[in-house]
């Protein structure tokens, strides 16, 4: 057991919170610009294709950002 595990701020909770939380602005997006379109589940299809990307820049974002130790 490490004593820096405990006080970093960059643990898998935030990593997977980073992830699903661009995911899902990402579909909800798609979803409000397809509705607006007339198909939403096309809308909610691509937003959901272009979040994953999303959720995975954010992450590499801000783990490279904060001297992750």
């Amino acid at each position: 057991m490490t004593p820096h595990a405990a006080s970093s701020p960059h643990s898998l909770a935030t990593a997977s919170g980073l992830l699903l939380g661009a995911l899902g602005a990402s579909m909800a997006a798609g979803a409000l610009l397809g509705w607006a379109l007339g198909a939403w589940g096309i809308g909610l299809l691509i937003g959901a294709v272009a979040g994953i990307p999303l959720g995975v820049l954010s992450v590499y974002l801000v783990y490279s950002r904060g001297g992750a130790a």
